[in-house]
């Protein structure tokens, strides 16, 4: 098995395995895949962070995972 943290190839991942996840989770993709790019590369970081707008990324990723595991139950 294939480890990465790239989230543009996992987001093309799944929708290639056709899930309905996919739409939602594009958005929060992108973004958080931004968020790792300036976190992981110095000098990229050059504003404040955006708390109310990490919080919701976050609760977005959180509604993501819900979605999925209540998928792996009904299967």
């Amino acid at each position: 098995m294939e480890k990465t943290h790239d989230l543009s190839r996992l987001w093309n991942c799944l929708d290639e395995f056709g899930s309905p996840e996919t739409e939602a989770a594009l958005p929060v993709c992108r973004a958080l895949a931004q968020v790792y790019f300036t976190d992981r590369y110095p000098g990229f970081d050059l504003e404040d962070p955006d708390w109310p707008m990490f919080r919701a990324q976050a609760e977005q990723v959180m509604a993501l995972l819900a979605a999925v595991q209540a998928r792996l139950h009904d299967e």
